[in-house]
């Protein structure tokens, strides 16, 4: 269950990291709402999950899963570049990922 309460937390880093982007420095009020429930929910999956996970492994899992979603929904929703070399990049990040959850316990 840590590893489900993990990705969640990873899935609720990139909401609020997008949020972020709509709340025009936290001055629109509900965008930013949004954006500070998704930071709370983020960080209690993230809490959970470190009862069974190593911190030093689910954070960067964690801010991982936040890297290589924002790049992705940068590119998908506010037009960042999408060249070889980004992609290959991040397709390391998810390997450093992969990585450490196949050599994590749990």
């Amino acid at each position: 269950m840590a590893w489900v309460y993990l990705l969640v937390a990873g899935g609720f880093e990139i909401v609020w990291a997008t949020g972020l982007k709509y709340t025009d420095g936290l001055t629109r009020l509900w965008p930013s709402v949004g954006t500070v429930a998704a930071m709370g929910v983020s960080m209690v999956c993230l809490a959970l999950a470190v009862r069974a996970i190593p911190i030093g492994t689910a954070y960067a899992i964690w801010t991982g899963i936040g890297a290589v979603g924002m790049a992705l929904v940068g590119m998908a929703l506010f037009n960042e570049p999408r060249d070889a070399a980004r992609l290959c990049f991040i397709l390391l990040i998810v390997a450093g990922i992969v990585g450490l959850k196949l050599s994590s316990p749990g």
